[in-house]
């Protein structure tokens, strides 16, 4: 058999017959072979000068009607191999060293990638919280797309457990255990003269007047004052627990208020519940004083104010329920009471903070108070405006 010589790629055409021959034309040459695969491969496959490279994957088989396939035909040394049939190299069927690694490593903590396709993200049973009661599939797990890292979270407020390992050890990884936080920041201490106050000035005492709130009740409970910004004064709510200074809240004349960062969160006048079998709970620090006038003294205020609506979401646990994280810092004045009245502001946020404090303090215990019209269509907002 003879095929003239040719100095680049030449395309031919081969086609099948039914009676199981094929026919290669290559120009105004026409070759002929026998279909059985030995035949084929002596005659032409075999051949030292010369390689047939098919463009298709798949194995020419015979069909009753003729065939067309395009080739390319050049010259080589080189034998052609029999086509070899390759799987898709993904991580379930083909595992890559690290993801074998990795693999191992994260069944260690109850967690199979082998479900895992790299580079998708996917929902499965946590190992920690077993998805709660309905056994959702809660945790967010993601391998990254060569296999060598593993990035979780679940979000099961009751859970939260979250982290990330790497496929070798010598490389960093991070993982905590369930309802596990950050640490918190360290607390800072506080002193009258850290922080510059002052006593109050007759100016702030006659706004306090005006209220209805005197100056015994003023000095009883500490309220000072400081120079901020120049000749700018504002009221100083000094927070205290055992006696000392932990943390303080300011309010300007125009009613803004801000707090000393990275400070212990507490109830204001929380000594004043130390002993107390029934204890009022205020949505401020005004609001606290104007108690006191009234007569009760076992009343505290919450330091941060109202939420805008109560929350749809179960209860996270104590270390991660920052919002609320006084209760559980005062819980051993709390676990005293025998009864919480809860005296909030009467407006949506108000009832809305009633309604979260009675979920964590328990409703067995837990009083509401409504306050009295000041009018045919208004109720008073809260105990200052009473």
């Amino acid at each position: 058999m003879l095929i003239p010589p040719q100095s680049s790629p030449t395309c031919v055409r081969i086609v099948l017959s039914s009676s199981g021959n094929y026919w290669v034309r290559m120009a105004s040459h026409l070759l002929k072979f026998n279909f059985a695969p030995s035949s084929w491969q002596q005659q032409f496959f075999q051949s030292p000068r010369r390689r047939l490279n098919l463009l298709s994957t798949h194995h020419i088989r015979p069909h009753p009607s003729s065939l067309t396939v395009y080739a390319s035909l050049s010259t080589s040394n080189a034998r052609i191999p029999r086509p070899v049939s390759v799987e898709r190299s993904d991580y379930r069927t083909l595992e890559s060293h690290c993801f074998g690694i990795l693999r191992t490593r994260m069944n260690e903590l109850g967690i199979d990638i082998g479900v895992c396709t790299p580079g998708q993200p996917i929902r499965i049973l946590c190992p920690m919280c077993k998805g709660g009661e309905s056994s959702e599939k809660s945790l967010s797990l993601f391998i990254s797309q060569d296999g060598d890292s593993a990035l979780w979270n679940c979000f099961r407020a009751k859970c939260g457990w979250k982290g990330n390992m790497r496929a070798h050890p010598d490389r960093k990884s991070s993982y905590g255990k369930p309802n596990q936080v950050e640490k918190v920041k360290k607390i800072r201490e506080l002193s009258e003269e850290s922080l510059e106050l002052e006593p109050l000035c007759s100016e702030l005492l006659g706004f306090f007047a005006e209220r209805m709130i005197s100056g015994e009740t003023l000095r009883r409970n500490a309220v000072m004052q400081k120079q901020c910004g120049g000749d700018q004064i504002v009221i100083a709510f000094t927070y205290r627990k055992n006696g000392a200074l932990v943390s303080c809240k300011y309010r300007d004349v125009n009613k803004k208020f801000w707090q000393e960062k990275d400070t212990e969160k507490i109830f204001y006048g929380l000594d004043d519940i130390k002993e107390a079998s029934d204890v009022i709970i205020v949505e401020g620090e005004m609001d606290k004083l104007a108690i006191e006038e009234a007569g009760f003294r076992n009343c505290v205020s919450v330091p941060d104010g109202a939420p805008p609506s109560v929350s749809a979401k179960d209860l996270p646990p104590e270390d991660r329920d920052i919002k609320y994280q006084y209760l559980w810092s005062c819980k051993e004045y709390l676990d005293k009471a025998s009864r919480i009245i809860l005296a909030t502001d009467s407006d949506s946020p108000g009832q809305a903070l009633a309604e979260e404090l009675a979920r964590r303090l328990g409703r067995e215990r837990c009083w509401r108070v409504r306050w009295p019209k000041k009018n045919e269509m208004d109720h008073f907002k809260d105990a200052n405006e009473v």
